[in-house]
């Protein structure tokens, strides 16, 4: 029997599991949750992993991750945009107008703003792919655009004023608000309070009234869009986009369609979050989502996306928005002064290029 019979098919070798678990972009961001939810359990008060703690740490986390999984995508699919925090500010201008100025009921409010950013976000994208300029530049521009934009409509919508209010009156009653705002699945967490299982105040009324509804649109958001990275032909479409966008265009992938629509989801993503934050806090205002660009990049680079494009993972994104979450929050659990957290962002950043790039040498081989 010759050596070629006898020798074992590449192809049906199974890598051992260790390669395997090295080779997913998610790792160094679960990896990443795991040791701060020791140093966590280790220094902070015991009260930050109950369930009312879980649920404080978890709602600024899934702002922020909501705009993370849109940010991750663009950078799969090898571009950035850093207008999203603006355009946190400049969609929560528009639906505020609509709700508050215009009178619009939610039912029409809340798509006309998607159309609003998904228009803007199809602009950046279109500006990128004609011009050929980095997205970090155009988005860049876009990034004080649309937060003067955003001063300069409020002041004519308000006469005068940086901020609107009356959008908690405006959406009152609204069929739609339950969807967007307060806290889903009130009437179990009543009956659980009822038997025990979870804590209630001295009233009987249960510290934990449901799930914020931010929290149910991060874990939807996160399923669909790692659904559709890893189970279906755009997936496909977006990573070969990002990594190789001349390869990719030889083999059929419509790059300039899968790049523009990525940068209209991104912008759709800020959009949610303006429209969750505006109808949360009753008003809108132009510091609305500042600086969230880039706390969203961080955590898609903690989650594993590379800053070439070509890789990542929207779960990875979703882990690494929750490590956000769990520090933001649980300084305040410690006796750390809280601006450590900026310290931890460098340090966060710096340790996941770092990691990714070692991974991504792994991957490909690289020396």
């Amino acid at each position: 029997m010759s050596d070629t019979a006898v020798r074992q098919d590449e192809r049906l070798k199974t890598e051992p599991l260790v390669t395997r678990l090295m080779k997913r972009p998610e790792l160094g961001a679960i990896a990443g949750v795991i040791l701060v939810t020791i140093f966590f359990l280790i220094t902070a008060d015991g009260s930050m992993f109950t369930l009312s703690g879980f649920m404080n740490f978890m709602t600024p986390a899934a702002q922020l991750g909501i705009l993370a999984i849109g940010a991750a995508l663009l950078m799969i699919g090898g571009e950035f945009d850093l207008s999203i925090g603006s355009m946190v500010a400049f969609s929560g201008l528009f639906f505020g107008v609509c709700s508050v100025n215009w009178g619009l009921p939610l039912i029409l409010a809340i798509p006309a703003t998607f159309v609003f950013a998904g228009l803007f976000g199809a602009i950046n994208g279109t500006i990128v792919i004609r011009s050929g300029l980095p997205s970090f530049i155009v988005t860049l521009a876009f990034l004080f655009i649309f937060r003067g934009l955003s001063l300069v409509g409020l002041k004519l919508s308000t006469g005068g004023s940086t901020q609107l209010r009356g959008v908690r009156e405006a959406v009152e009653g609204d069929f739609l608000t339950p969807f967007f705002s307060g806290d889903a699945f009130g009437p179990v967490f009543r009956g659980l309070a009822s038997m025990g299982v979870i804590d209630t105040f001295n009233s009987g009324v249960p510290k934990v009234p449901g799930i914020p509804v931010e929290i149910l649109w991060f874990l939807l958001l996160a399923l669909l869009a790692t659904y559709v990275l890893l189970r279906t032909p755009v997936g496909n479409w977006v990573f070969a986009a990002g990594g190789d966008r001349n390869a990719a265009s030889n083999s059929g992938v419509p790059v300039n369609k899968v790049k523009i629509t990525l940068f209209v989801i991104t912008a759709c993503c800020a959009a949610l979050v303006a429209i969750i934050t505006v109808i949360d806090a009753g008003s809108t205002d132009a510091r609305r989502g500042f600086q969230k660009e880039f706390e969203a990049i961080i955590a898609a680079v903690i989650g594993g996306c590379l800053l070439t494009g070509g890789y990542g993972s929207a779960i990875g994104a979703f882990f690494g928005a929750i490590i956000f979450g769990m520090v933001v929050i649980g300084l305040t659990y410690t006796n750390f002064d809280q601006d450590w957290f900026q310290v931890f962002l460098g340090g966060m950043l710096l340790i996941a290029v770092l990691f990714n790039n070692a991974i991504r040498k792994r991957v490909t081989g690289e020396r």
